[in-house]
């Protein structure tokens, strides 16, 4: 007997690729600011900022509105994710029920060479930022490194899970942790270098391969920024 085959639409592709675009643009848009957290917004306005076309926007939203990231108010339109206590604590919340148990199995799985990357790398930023601090500040070019490499240790951890469902759901949440930051405890001066060593506490942890004590040292390192995040309300 012949089975038959599911053959896509010509423009199928093409369609999927649109919307991979609109939301692209959004999120991009929305970490560099030219969206804010509680803004209002029309599809109009998404076409002209994004450069897509309207059947691509209207075929986004839904998504956005799945994800949290925007929410319809009746008469007044679609509204950017608001940035509040609630969406603290449950964005926190999330990355304590993930990133702990990560830290674990990060503990137990990583090479030593991704570990030894991980430890020589912040090592390295802390001392770059105290000898710019001694050598009278540091550079906004040098706290946007900090950012990526902060970003950075977080997703290899979780990356390393393997798990695409886990991953599509941080990569959601880590946007919304993004737009905290961005509203309220961004890498600065002041955290940067306490930032880095709690890093390391965790990475020193993962070197000796002490599963509880990097899953520890990571619930510490969260509970640190989150608390962070509560104060500046």
């Amino acid at each position: 007997m012949k089975t038959s085959k599911s053959i896509p639409k010509p423009d199928e592709g093409k369609t999927n690729s649109l919307r991979e675009q609109a939301y692209g643009s959004f999120t991009e848009h929305l970490l560099a600011r030219s969206l804010r957290p509680g803004q209002f917004v029309s599809q109009r306005e998404l076409v002209e900022l994004t450069g897509l076309g309207l059947g691509a926007i209207r075929e986004l939203v839904p998504r956005l509105e799945s994800e949290g990231l925007i929410k319809t108010v009746p008469k007044r339109g679609m509204q950017i994710a608001h940035v509040d206590l609630n969406l603290i604590r449950d964005a926190f919340e999330f990355r304590l029920f993930i990133e702990v148990e990560a830290a674990s199995l990060f503990t137990q799985n990583a090479s030593n060479a991704d570990v030894a990357r991980l430890y020589e790398e912040h090592v390295a930023i802390v001392q770059e930022c105290e000898d710019a601090a001694a050598a009278g500040g540091i550079q906004p070019e040098l706290v946007a490194r900090a950012q990526s490499i902060d970003w950075g240790f977080h997703a290899t951890i979780v990356d390393a899970l393997g798990n695409r469902i886990i991953n599509d759901a941080y990569r959601v949440n880590m946007i919304k942790i993004r737009l905290i930051k961005q509203e309220q405890t961004q890498l600065n001066l002041a955290v940067i270098v306490p930032t880095m060593l709690e890093h390391i506490k965790i990475i020193e942890a993962f070197k000796v391969r002490d599963a509880a004590k990097a899953s520890q040292a990571m619930r510490e390192h969260i509970i640190s920024a989150r608390n962070r995040a509560l104060e500046q309300r």
